[in-house]
């Protein structure tokens, strides 16, 4: 996913390049701006945390792009990307160390597993992906 922060910032081209350049196959892409309703059912498993709230206002405050991005181990190649989601933890040259403006507003999200990137492809995309 590319979040609002991103989108506002005009750097939706950016990533994508970053993602063709480090050999993932986009199959599939689509812009949304998710309720809030929506936006807690995605981000359910936070419930509870004292973020919750903030996330869930965050990631329905713009327009997102959400992608499937395929390659050999796919999950832990855009974990490495990505880099950790707190930017003061993020090597030099990972999207979110070029972009990110703080944990929340941290540019680019991806599933932390091959099970939660099936169930968040099907919330985006529907079961037929």
């Amino acid at each position: 996913m590319i979040k609002p922060d991103a989108v506002e910032r005009h750097l939706v081209g950016a990533i994508i390049e970053e993602i063709e350049k480090n050999d993932f196959q986009i199959t599939a892409i689509r812009t949304l701006r998710l309720t809030g309703t929506a936006a807690a059912q995605f981000y359910r498993a936070h419930q509870g945390k004292p973020y919750f709230e903030s996330l869930v206002q965050y990631i329905s405050s713009g327009q997102i792009y959400v992608l499937i991005i395929e390659k050999n181990d796919a999950v832990e190649s855009w974990r490495q990307l990505m880099g950790p989601a707190r930017l003061e933890l993020a090597e030099s040259g990972t999207l979110r160390r070029r972009y990110a403006i703080d944990v929340q507003k941290n540019s680019v999200h991806g599933a932390d597993s091959p099970d939660t990137a099936l169930n968040e492809i099907k919330f985006f995309f529907g079961e037929g992906k």
